[in-house]
């Protein structure tokens, strides 16, 4: 995909909020899984899935954006993505209420973010579309990932590692 030609995007609700991640970073789409809780971690982290042999460490997007926890249904899904943080790949799994489509949209398109009148934070957010009089949110994952996240993630993949040897 070029920088000039259009973003395509996975699109996924949190509550009646729509957001987006570039489809490449998608590498693909699970039906919900309790996660194997770590003690210690924050309420936001999981745990880890097993991904065809492989412990995923999973995030509650709801949570990490300040949002009441909600109980899945059957449309909960977990994104799994690969995420660029400090010149390397890390495999997240990303718990959301719904996948939606994915979606074309005209990189002319995407406004800044807004810095009053959401209830997030600002930096987490690459862009907003206006779409059909909605908004969709571009978020920047690698923002929403704290050091102490890449710290939990770090730790419980080493884990795993560990327990698969």
């Amino acid at each position: 995909m070029s920088a000039q030609g259009p973003l395509q995007a996975v699109t996924f609700s949190i509550g009646a909020e729509v957001f987006a991640v570039p489809v490449e970073q998608v590498r693909e789409i699970l039906d919900y899984q309790e996660s194997f809780r770590l003690p210690g971690a924050p309420a936001h982290f999981l745990g880890l899935i097993d991904v065809r042999g492989v412990g995923v460490p999973t995030i509650d997007l709801r949570l990490r954006l300040g949002l009441p926890r909600a109980e899945p249904t059957p449309l909960t899904r977990i994104l799994i993505l690969e995420v660029m943080r400090e010149g390397r790949i890390i495999l997240l799994g990303l718990v959301i209420d719904r996948a939606l489509v994915v979606s074309a949209f005209a990189r002319e398109s995407i406004e800044n973010a807004p810095d009053i009148g959401i209830r997030w934070r600002s930096d987490y957010i690459t862009g907003v579309i206006r779409q059909n009089g909605n908004f969709v949110v571009l978020i920047d994952m690698a923002r929403v990932l704290t050091s102490q996240d890449a710290a939990m993630i770090d730790q419980s993949a080493g884990e795993a590692w560990e327990q698969a040897s």
